[in-house]
This record gives structure tokens, sequence and C-alpha cells, in this order.
């Protein structure tokens, strides 16, 4: 398979407390853990970085999808809520997708969802390892 893009992203100072930058300069945040965890809470953390790209990566999907299956869209989001879990071992992630569709039936909606979960390089890479569950909103 032929590489098409590649991102790249340095993480410096603290980790999950420091900063993270892209070689394009595009991407310049600082990063501080969320209050939850102890955290300052201050500025962006990797788990909302990660529901960003999700969010982003899955909603094309969804619009691939419908756009093959000839269904209009408009004003169709996707949320996603990335969720950090401590366990024994330590953390780990879980995702919940919602998909709202206004206009579109819940079954042509679920049916629109599940296509863009089997394609989206997202829910690709953490296929059998994060659980994700996607919703379709009322």
């Amino acid at each position: 398979m032929a590489v098409v893009y590649t991102a790249e992203v340095i993480s410096t100072g603290d980790g999950r407390n420091g900063a993270v930058r892209s070689s394009d300069g595009l991407l310049d945040l600082p990063l501080s853990s969320p209050k939850a965890v102890g955290g300052s809470g201050t500025a962006t953390n990797p788990e909302q970085l990660f529901a960003a790209g999700y969010a982003a990566c899955f909603h094309s999907a969804l619009r691939v999808s419908a756009r093959e299956a000839k269904v209009a869209l408009a004003d169709d989001t996707v949320v996603a809520e990335v969720a950090l879990h401590k366990e024994e071992s330590g953390f780990r992630l879980s995702v919940v997708l919602t998909v709202e569709l206004p206009g579109i039936d819940e079954s042509e909606a679920r049916r629109l969802a599940e296509a863009a979960h089997g394609r989206c390089p997202y829910s690709k890479a953490v296929r059998g390892n994060v659980e994700v569950r996607v919703d379709i909103a009322p």
C-alpha cells in the first residue's frame, strides 16, 4: 500500500504537561492533564486531540458513505467522546461516537454510521483494542 500522507508531531517537555508541535508548524499546542486526573486543566490534552481527530475522520467517512448511498446530508454532526479509564495496570481508552443526521430515519442513519465505522481509518486502527460505541442521536 502506498503512503499518501504522514503526520509528524513532536512531544516536548513533560508529556501530558508539555507541548506538541507538528513538523509543518500548523499544530503547536501546550498540553496539561485534565483536572479530573490531578492536572491543571489549563490546556488541551491528548484525549481531546484524539477525540477531535476521530470525530473529523469518522465524519468524513460518514459523508463518503452517504454519497455512495446517494443520501443527501445537511447539518450532520459527529461527536466523539474519549474516556480515560483507570485500571490496575494503568489506563485505557473507550470511545462513544454520536452521529446526528437530521431528516434521515434511524435505520438509514444506523446503516450509514456502520458503513462509516467500517471505512474510517481511526475505527480500523483501534478495532479490537479500544471499545467503540456508535450511537445515533434522536
